[in-house]
């Protein structure tokens, strides 16, 4: 970190982690200490009543530290990464004029970027009608349409949700290569564990939130009218504990390939984050708050 260099961005303390890792925890107990905020970055808990699926935090668990973007949407309200990157711009901005330190703590690693890194996005919602149309087509054959009207594109071929947005943007003349424009000074770290220590904390937190009641909450959900297709859509514990409760699979089926969906989902999301140099990864066998805390420390006094 250097401190010679000129700053004039607003400081922001990222904690980005895998599933399971305690970065909510840490997170508490560093915005505690430095007199923070916390700006939710989870692309589940923004919506109500999604609480043990979305794995979060209890109010008794937050300590009295202010959270954001905690419940802003109800089940089956449309919400996308602008909604999320302009209502944590709103949040950060607020805490920045309290005098307070704003954390950003969560595990969806392009809601992160998006506001750490200040993603050029566009918040206009997708045509319903050319959605339909689109949803008609398998992975492969969007792609290929993206590519004869972007030949030069760089979308993951495989990602069927950015293809398909990238064609909807196309259709609407909203298309905008993506560039950035940031906003922030970043602090940047990271928390996961070895991976079967990061296994066995999967294991026990899920069978944890089945004791805690999480097929009820599904349940509730559904039977309040919420569609199968967003729970679906929403994956991991909402996918599975849907397909359970309307029949598709069985309770032992839906508890063994969940806990495996998740170990997947947590590998894919180191992945993403071990793109970035930038972070700082946290050695969870010692005392990650000291160690989090010294390098807070010297960051904000830079």
């Amino acid at each position: 970190m250097n401190c010679e260099l000129e700053k004039v961005l607003p400081k922001l303390i990222v904690i980005e982690g895998t599933n399971a890792s305690g970065k909510s925890s840490l997170g508490v107990d560093l915005a505690a200490r430095f007199g923070g905020e916390i700006v939710s970055a989870d692309s589940r808990q923004v919506f109500r009543r999604l609480d043990l699926g979305s794995g979060k935090i209890a109010p008794e668990e937050m300590k009295g530290v202010p959270h954001h973007l905690l419940d802003v949407r109800s089940p089956g309200e449309f919400f996308s990464m602008a909604d999320f990157q302009r209502l944590a711009y709103d949040a950060i901005d607020g805490i920045l004029s309290r005098g307070r330190l704003p954390f950003l703590v969560g595990g969806t690693g392009l809601y992160v970027d998006a506001v750490a890194d200040g993603y050029d996005l566009s918040d206009k919602a997708p045509d319903p009608s050319l959605r339909a149309h689109l949803e008609t087509f398998e992975t492969p054959e969007l792609y290929e349409m993206l590519k004869q009207k972007l030949p030069d594109t760089e979308i993951d071929p495989r990602n069927r949700h950015r293809v398909m947005r990238a064609l909807e943007k196309l259709e609407a003349d909203d298309y905008r290569p993506a560039g950035k424009t940031p906003r922030f000074e970043l602090l940047k770290l990271g928390v996961t564990w070895p991976r079967e220590i990061l296994k066995q904390r999967i294991d026990e937190r899920l069978e944890k939130r089945l004791q805690q009641g999480m097929v009820e909450e599904v349940r509730a959900l559904l039977d309040e009218g919420v569609s199968e297709e967003f729970m679906i859509k929403l994956g991991l514990e909402y996918k599975y504990l849907t397909w359970y409760l309307t029949g598709k699979i069985g309770y032992e089926q839906m508890v063994e390939e969940l806990g495996n969906a998740i170990k997947k989902f947590a590998k894919r999301q180191m992945t993403w984050f071990r793109r970035d140099p930038r972070i700082h990864w946290l050695d969870m066998s010692k005392d990650p708050a000291a160690e989090a805390a010294g390098l807070i420390k010297t960051f904000i006094n830079c």
